[in-house]
């Protein structure tokens, strides 16, 4: 479909794209991704809203790739959305049957009516054509929400419940290495439930108070009607830039220290640890192996090995893998081929899904699946869901969850302590909002 370009210039984007996601919330469909301006040599704009459907598409997880396929082809625009982890029982013979409290569909895209995309200081309105009117009016509706904030509830009474408790915790990692040791598998990524029930939230103050504690590459606010997706993840799952395919998986993690010098000496721990470099190389191999499904043939190649990358909450240890694929491949095959990512699976990547789904208590939903997008060129850019809080309002369900690599040299102290690293973010503005500061 026809869209109308618009290009403006503003002083103050800060200030832009907070106006922005305010006047945002009136809509039942909004994606918002937003990189921080954290470098990314791969990426294609600094942030980008899409708001409004024109169209969508939801599903449980049976056919589901299919039928995105037959929506991105005959749509042949811009969509925005997730796949859920659970996809996986599409991809494979696999099921799901723990504990939902969530409800979320398994796919869900839209294509937007409206896009506004920044770069640097050059916001771009990208509208179907048929809307092209609502620019100048959205840009005066936009620059008044200055000094506006989302009225939202909040729950004095909050409480974060565990789905496994530490005791239980231990025991399930203590199964997943005794299956390790005899040689079912060589990693798995074993995550946990974080949850509240009978809690509303305001999520946009929610995502505004992680994002500023967080400041992520992949930072993400999707609201589906009254499902929400709020998302400080470091993590790019898979990228089609024309012929080029590219992953980058993270593996390795190491807690940030209070002096630069602390910090630096912890960079260097971590680029040189055994246990850290060995998660990230096994799903170096693993992602290999699923690009050359679909690559041509000898263009798979480890662009970056174990490279120390810093956020504000830790240090983590990301790998780039690429390949080139013929022109005439769906980006839908692609995805497929991959999903769901091997950083959050393990290695093999079938025996360890199995292995997992047995030992969680929670289904994952959008936590492990993938948000992002597709363009009209048949390019997309995906985030891998982790840091993530998901909020069913009608529900008034809250769940996020954390996860670590086990490995043969894992300790289950340790993973357990890295998961409750991972969380600290997401507890302390769930308990933020939960006190209605």
């Amino acid at each position: 479909m026809e869209r109308t370009n618009h290009k403006i210039q503003v002083p103050n984007i800060i200030e832009f794209k907070s106006n922005l996601l305010i006047w945002a919330q009136q809509f039942n469909h909004v994606a918002w991704l937003d990189s921080n301006n954290y470098f990314q040599k791969h990426s294609n704009f600094d942030a980008v809203l899409a708001v409004d459907s024109y169209s969508i598409i939801q599903s449980n997880f049976t056919n589901a790739f299919e039928q995105l396929k037959k929506y991105q082809t005959k749509v042949n625009d811009y969509i925005f959305g997730y796949l859920s982890y659970d996809l996986k029982n599409d991809v494979e013979n696999l099921t799901s049957t723990n504990f939902d409290g969530l409800h979320f569909p398994d796919l869900f895209f839209f294509q937007p009516k409206k896009i506004i995309e920044i770069k640097g200081k050059t916001v771009e309105f990208k509208y179907l054509s048929e809307f092209k009117n609502d620019i100048t009016i959205d840009l005066e509706v936009i620059e008044q929400q200055k000094g506006k904030s989302e009225k939202g509830k909040a729950k004095s009474s909050l409480k974060i419940k565990l789905r496994i408790h530490k005791d239980a915790y231990i025991n399930k990692v203590n199964s997943i290495l005794n299956h390790i040791h005899r040689g079912d598998i060589y990693e798995a990524n074993f995550c946990q439930e974080f949850y509240c029930e009978k809690t509303s939230l305001n999520p946009l103050k929610v995502y505004q108070n992680l994002n500023k504690i967080s400041k992520p590459p992949f930072a993400t606010f999707l609201k589906f009607d009254a499902n929400y997706l709020i998302s400080a993840s470091p993590e790019r799952y898979l990228k089609k830039s024309d012929n080029v395919v590219i992953s980058q998986p993270i593996k390795g993690t190491e807690k940030r220290a209070n002096t630069p010098i602390e910090d630096e000496e912890l960079t260097i721990k971590l680029a040189q640890n055994p246990k850290e470099r060995a998660e990230n190389i096994m799903i170096v191999d693993l992602v290999r192996n699923d690009l050359s499904k679909i690559a041509i043939k000898g263009s798979v190649n480890v662009d970056e090995l174990c490279k120390v990358y810093t956020f504000k909450q830790v240090h983590q240890l990301i790998s780039t893998i690429s390949c080139k694929v013929k022109s005439n491949i769906h980006p839908v095959d692609i995805i497929k081929a991959t999903f769901p990512m091997g950083s959050m699976t393990g290695a093999p990547k079938i025996s360890a899904m199995k292995i997992i789904e047995d030992l969680e208590e929670t289904k994952r939903s959008l936590y492990s699946g993938a948000v992002g997008y597709f363009t009209p060129d048949n390019n997309f850019d995906f985030n891998v869901i982790i840091r993530s809080i998901l909020y069913n309002e009608t529900k008034k369900y809250i769940s996020y969850s954390v996860g670590s690599a086990i490995t043969a040299l894992s300790l289950p102290e340790k993973e357990y302590e890295e998961c409750l690293l991972k969380a600290k973010a997401m507890r302390a503005v769930l308990l933020k909002n939960g006190s209605n500061k």
